[in-house]
């Protein structure tokens, strides 16, 4: 007997969730609460792409300034002074 009182309680929340929805439904504005959760959808997934090309950029940034300091150490170590030469000096 019990468990004819629980299945009429579920079965009273299951009716009673299945009427909430349909008058959620129903209910003025709901079309365009949808539309913008699916709109916000796409852009969420358009802005996860874009920030997936940034870390990609961002990991050829940093190559690219590697390769950048390496160049410059090698250049500094062989760009060396140029030897001075003496000033002329006046014959007597």
């Amino acid at each position: 007997m019990a468990k004819e009182a629980d299945k009429d309680i579920l079965t009273r929340l299951a009716d009673a969730g299945e009427e909430a929805l349909r008058k959620l439904g129903d209910a003025p504005g709901m079309d365009r609460a949808l539309t913008y959760a699916r709109t916000t959808r796409k852009q969420i997934d358009e802005l996860t792409k874009r920030v997936q090309g940034i870390n990609a950029l961002e990991a050829r940034i940093a190559k690219l300034e590697k390769q950048v300091a390496a160049l410059s150490k090698e250049s500094s170590s062989s760009k060396r002074s140029p030897a001075r030469k003496a000033p002329p000096t006046a014959s007597p």
